[in-house]
C-alpha cells in the first residue's frame, strides 16, 4: 500500500488520543453526505414512481390518440376511417366511439353523466385493469338490459351497486310532445377505480348501439375514433405523421395534450426536488471543507515531518483528497443504504400513505433507477473533490521549518 493511502486511512480512523472533537466533526461530514445522497435518492424514487404511476393510469384509460372532427360533428362513416386505419403497423387497436352528456338516475339519487360508447367487448384501453367491482361486460342479459360500468365516485355519488338498474335520459332542445326525451335503462354491471377524480366520478361506459340510440347518431356515425399504439413512446411522433395524412375535416389529439395538467403536474416535482436536496449535498460538501480544514490543522506538525523527510507537495495534497474520498465514499454507501432501505420498506408496507383525491394514488410509489445511483455517486464525488482541495491545498503549502519550529 502506497504512504498516502496507508496515512490518509489512519488519519481517516481517528485512533489519536484527544481528537474525540474532530471524530465528532468527521461523523457529521459523513451525516451530511449520507443524508444529502439519501434524500436525494429517495426523492428521484418517489418521482419516478409518481410519474410511472400517473403514466400508466392515464395510459391506462385514454387512448393514445383521438380522430375527431374540428367542428366536434360527428364523424361520418366512421367505420371506413377504422378500416383505413389498419394499414398503420403503429396501431394496435383503433375504435369508433359515441360521446354524449346525460342525465342518469338510480333508485335514490339524479346527476349528469358523460357517457362514452364503446364496442360491448371494451375500448381500447386497458380499463379493465382498474375493475374494482364485477366486470367489464356491456352486453345485453336476459332480461334485454344492457350493462353500463361507471367509475368509483359515480357509483358512489348514485348510491349504486353491482345489478342496480340506471336510466338515462337525453334530450336536445326544449322538451315537447314533438320532442321527448331519449330514455334508456342500464344494469350496473362494473365498477372502475383508476384513483384519478377526472375519471372515476364522470364517466359511465356503455354498448355504443345503445349511446348512438341515446345521442341519436346514425350506427355508421360517431362520435371520435380512438387509437391505441403499440408503443406508446412513439405517440407525439406518430400523431403529426398521421395528422398530416388525414383530409380535413379530420383532427388529432393526443393523450399528452387532453391530460396536459396532469402530466405538467408530474413533471414539474420531477423538475423541482431534485434541486432542492441538491442543496443538501452541496451543504454538506461545504461542512466537509470546515471538516479536513480541520484535519489539516490537527495534523499540521505531522505535515511537517512528512515534508522534511521528503514527502512532495503533491503526495501531502493526495493525503487530504483521500481523506474527502472516504468521507464522501462512506457517506454515500450509507446514504445508498438507506435509500435502498426505504425503497423496500415503502412497497412492502406504504409506510408512506397518500391522499388519493389530491395525489391520484393511495400511498407514495418508488422506482429506484440505476441510472440516478451513478449520477448522485458522481455528483457527490466530484462535489466532495471540490470541498477537499482547497484543505489539501492548504495543507501542500505548508513550510515545515516554520512547523517544526512552532511545535518545538
Amino acid at each position: 500500500m502506497k504512504f498516502e493511502w496507508y496515512l490518509a486511512l489512519r488519519y481517516f480512523k481517528g485512533k489519536r488520543k484527544g481528537s474525540r472533537f474532530l471524530s465528532f466533526i468527521k461523523i457529521m461530514a459523513i451525516t451530511g453526505v449520507a443524508v444529502g445522497s439519501a434524500g436525494l435518492l429517495i426523492a428521484l424514487s418517489i418521482v419516478h414512481g409518481f410519474k410511472s404511476t400517473i403514466d400508466n393510469k392515464v395510459l391506462g384509460f385514454a387512448p393514445h390518440i383521438t380522430i375527431s372532427t374540428y367542428s366536434s360533428d360527428p364523424l361520418y362513416r366512421s367505420d371506413t376511417l377504422v378500416t383505413d386505419l389498419t394499414k398503420y403497423e403503429e396501431i394496435e387497436n383503433a375504435q369508433a366511439v359515441v360521446y354524449g352528456q346525460a342525465m342518469i338516475q338510480s333508485p335514490q339519487e339524479v346527476t349528469g353523466i358523460f357517457f362514452k360508447g364503446v364496442e360491448s367487448q371494451g375500448d381500447v384501453t386497458d380499463l379493465n385493469q382498474y375493475i374494482a367491482e364485477g366486470e367489464f361486460d356491456l352486453r345485453t342479459d336476459s332480461s334485454n338490459m344492457p350493462g353500463i360500468v361507471l367509475g368509483r365516485q359515480m357509483a358512489n355519488t348514485l348510491n349504486a351497486s353491482i345489478g342496480t338498474i340506471l336510466t338515462a335520459y337525453t334530450i336536445e332542445g326544449i322538451p315537447s310532445p314533438l320532442n321527448s326525451p331519449e330514455i334508456q335503462q342500464f344494469r350496473l354491471t362494473g365498477v372502475y377505480q383508476t384513483g384519478i377524480d377526472r375519471f372515476d366520478e364522470i364517466y359511465a361506459l356503455v354498448d355504443r348501439r345503445y349511446a348512438q340510440e341515446l345521442f341519436r347518431i346514425p350506427g355508421v356515425h360517431a362520435s371520435a375514433v380512438e387509437i391505441r399504439l403499440r408503443d406508446n413512446s412513439n405517440i407525439q411522433s406518430f400523431n403529426k405523421e398521421l395528422s398530416e395524412s388525414l383530409p380535413f375535416p379530420y383532427y388529432t389529439e393526443t393523450i399528452y395534450s387532453q391530460y396536459g395538467n396532469i402530466f405538467a403536474w408530474v413533471d414539474l416535482q420531477e423538475e423541482t426536488i431534485p434541486f432542492v436536496i441538491s442543496v443538501m449535498i452541496i451543504v454538506a460538501a461545504f461542512n466537509l471543507i470546515g471538516t479536513i480544514l480541520m484535519m489539516v490543522i490537527e495534523r499540521t506538525r505531522d505535515i511537517g515531518i512528512l515534508k522534511t523527510i521528503g514527502a512532495q507537495s503533491k503526495k501531502v495534497r493526495k493525503i487530504f483528497l483521500l481523506e474527502g474520498f472516504f468521507v464522501a465514499s462512506v457517506g454515500l454507501i450509507i446514504g445508498m443504504g438507506i435509500s435502498l432501505l426505504f425503497a423496500w420498506a415503502q412497497s412492502t408496507y406504504q409506510i408512506i400513505p397518500l391522499s388519493e383525491q389530491n395525489y391520484y394514488m393511495s400511498y407514495a410509489p418508488v422506482e429506484p433507477h440505476g441510472l440516478d445511483f451513478i449520477i448522485v455517486a458522481a455528483v457527490t464525488f466530484l462535489l466532495c473533490a471540490l470541498a477537499s482541495w482547497l484543505p489539501a491545498r492548504v495543507a501542500s503549502k505548508t513550510d515545515p521549518l516554520k512547523v517544526i519550529a512552532y511545535g518545538r
